[in-house]
């Protein structure tokens, strides 16, 4: 019996310290429980973070080709704007040498043509020296004509004062006087 009773007190034994134990775990337990939690999203958070991470990565991977593809593009649209715009100005600076060229010509063969100029400018010198010819007999005309009718106006004058005063001279000279001015 004593075995019995050593069994039985190792037996209370064995339950106190399994109660104890138990009480003891349980206790634990939620505090295990918690840091079990703790751990669990700290490794989840480290996942999802990792995953975010990862994820970040790959959008500026992406972020980076979309990027260069944009402005490749907008540097060739570049490019081409500035080609465009110098074949423009070339094309322009062409069309104004030909129109020089083309005005130079047409004002040269048509509207200023030398030997046609000189050519008119000789035949205006002629038709100005002939004209002025003209003028001048027609001016010397003119005053031969005057001198004339001067003339006979003062015949006509002295004639008319000689009619007039004639009975204070003798006949033979009145006659010799008319003939003397008449010639």
């Amino acid at each position: 019996m004593a075995e019995h009773t050593t069994i039985k007190s190792s037996d209370e034994e064995f339950k106190r310290e399994y109660f104890y134990r138990n009480s003891e775990a349980e206790e634990n337990r939620e505090e295990e429980n918690r840091a079990v939690i703790r751990i669990q999203s700290w490794f989840r958070a480290c996942k999802v973070r990792a995953y975010l991470s990862h994820l970040h990565k790959k959008a500026v991977i992406i972020q980076k080709i979309w990027r260069g593809f944009a402005a490749r593009a907008r540097f060739r649209q570049m490019v081409k704007a500035a080609y465009f715009i110098m074949k423009m100005n070339f094309y322009e600076e062409m069309a104004v040498r030909i129109q020089r060229r083309w005005r130079g010509f047409f004002v040269r063969k048509y509207i200023h043509d030398f030997y046609a100029r000189k050519k008119y400018l000789e035949g205006l010198l002629i038709n100005n020296e002939l004209m002025r010819r003209e003028l001048d007999e027609i001016q010397d005309f003119q005053e031969k004509e005057r001198e004339h009718l001067k003339m006979v106006k003062e015949q006509t004058a002295k004639i008319y004062q000689a009619h007039r005063l004639h009975h204070l001279m003798s006949t033979k000279q009145t006659d010799n006087l008319t003939k003397n001015h008449l010639r």
